[in-house]
């Protein structure tokens, strides 16, 4: 079975991006063409493959790549959301 953040493991964070419409709103000009990046087990590595990602495209000013803290959408409280 997989771990949990509950017992210190697992900390799911997703890396995605696109070119934005706006340099100043977080509108994506073309949601068909968003870059999954992928999703990782802890912060660390989810940094690291942003980081990359965001490297490579600096020469785009409109692209723009994020991690979503997964984890906190799947129990967003502590809570053990969806048990019960």
């Amino acid at each position: 079975m997989a771990e949990t953040a509950a017992s210190g493991g697992q900390l799911l964070h997703l890396v995605f991006g696109g070119e934005l419409a706006d340099l100043e709103g977080m509108q994506f000009r073309d949601l068909s063409a968003l870059e999954v990046v992928g999703i990782f087990p802890n912060y660390a590595t989810a940094y690291s493959a942003w980081k990359d990602k965001a490297q490579s495209t600096v020469d785009n000013a409109a692209m723009r790549y994020f991690i979503v803290h997964l984890h906190r959408l799947l129990e967003p409280h502590g809570s053990n959301a969806g048990q019960g």
